[in-house]
Parts: C-alpha cells; structure tokens; sequence
C-alpha cells in the first residue's frame, strides 16, 4: 500500500515507552497519532461491558466494527471516549490489557481493524504507535521505529504507574503478565510482534524518554521527514 502522508511508526512490546514517546512527537511535528493498541482495548473493553466472551471471534469482529469512540489530545494528554463515556483510565487497567491481548490474537478482529487504522493516516503526517504498525498496517512508511527493553525493566516501569495511580500491585506477578503478553504477541498466527524488516531498533532499557525522543527526531530529520 502506499499513503498520502508521511507515517513514522512505533513498534514494540508493552512497557517500551512507546505510548509516551510517540505522543510527544507527534505533538512536536504537528503530527495526528494513532494508538492501535488502544482499539484492541476498546474492543476487549466493549466486549467486557456488553458479556462477549475474549475468544468469540465473530462477535468481537462486530464488536471492533462498531465501535464508537472518539480519540483527543489536550496539553499534551491523550482522552478516549467509548459511547460518550470517558474510558481513558478504564482500558490502562491490566484486566482490559490482557483480555486486549487475547483479543489481538484473533484474525477477525484484526482484520475488522485494519481499515479503521489505515484511515487515521491524514496530512501532514501521522505517528502510528503498536505492535503491526510497520510489518502489517503501514509497510511503506519512511520511517519504522522498533522499541523493546527488557521484561524486568518493563514491569518495573507498570509497577511505578500503578504505585504512582495508588494502586497495589506485585513486581513479580506483573513480570509474569508482561512475560505472558509477550509470548501471546510474538507467537499469534497473524500479524506477529516482531520489527519490520527495515525498522531501526531501540533498546529504551537504560535511556530516559527524552533520549529516545531526541533519537527518533534526528532520524525523522536525517530522512528529511522533520
């Protein structure tokens, strides 16, 4: 496929920084964004609300179809509303994210989603944040990005948002949700985690967020995408 406008997309595993990173640079490029992740937990979201089980594939395919949400990004802060109710906080919860990750492993799903993904795709440019968004939903983008870092640097990182949202957690039981999420990811027979062929690889473990920002910006600049 080819777009109309230029895409930078962020690939990688849960806990990479990539929701956060890839936020403050489509706010710095005037950029729209796309949190594919995002879809998949609104899907899980609206199938937990509505009784639709995580493994009926043809009903969470009319589920993700019929989705009714709205992505805005205000001072810098992304606010997802399903059906008029604000859901921001709700599908962050590690309920929704692992339900989300059953959910993604279903081609149904998948494929009720590409579309809707593909349409966020808007001048002057878009930054697509997720785990397919330079092997699958955008293959042509100038510019792929493959953020990781370690299992236990990850659940680390969880476990400061939830301390930090007061709520309680166990640093080993969210190091086996994360280990469980990877393998999940990485083994579905569709669209499989992975970095895209071309993709650039960043291992965000020992950088801090404006370091891996000021990384990706000198790239967008070099292939004169900035």
């Amino acid at each position: 496929m080819t777009t109309l406008a230029p895409v930078l997309t962020i690939d990688g595993p849960g806990g990479a920084g990539k929701g956060t990173i890839s936020r403050m640079i489509a706010e710095h490029m005037g950029w729209h964004l796309l949190d594919s992740g995002a879809l998949y937990r609104l899907t899980a979201l609206s199938a937990m609300r509505n009784g639709v089980a995580v493994d009926d594939a043809e009903a969470l395919s009319l589920q993700a179809q019929a989705l009714d949400v709205l992505f805005a990004v205000e001072d810098g802060a992304m606010q997802i509303l399903l059906e008029g109710d604000d859901v921001t906080t709700a599908i962050r919860s590690e309920s929704v994210g692992n339900a989300a990750s059953q959910v993604a492993a279903l081609p149904p799903v998948r494929a009720a989603l590409l579309q809707r993904q593909r349409d966020f795709c808007k001048t002057p440019g878009l930054v697509a944040d997720g785990r397919d968004m330079g092997t699958v939903v955008f293959p042509d983008a100038p510019l792929k990005i493959y953020l990781t870092a370690s299992a236990e640097e990850r659940a680390r990182r969880r476990l400061l948002q939830l301390q930090q949202a007061g709520e309680d957690a166990r640093l080993s039981t969210l190091l086996e949700e994360i280990q469980a999420r990877d393998a999940r990811d990485m083994q579905r027979s569709v669209a499989p985690l992975k970095p895209a062929e071309d993709a650039v690889e960043l291992d965000t473990t020992q950088l801090d967020i404006p370091e891996v920002v000021e990384r990706i910006e000198t790239l967008l600049a070099e292939r004169k995408l900035a």
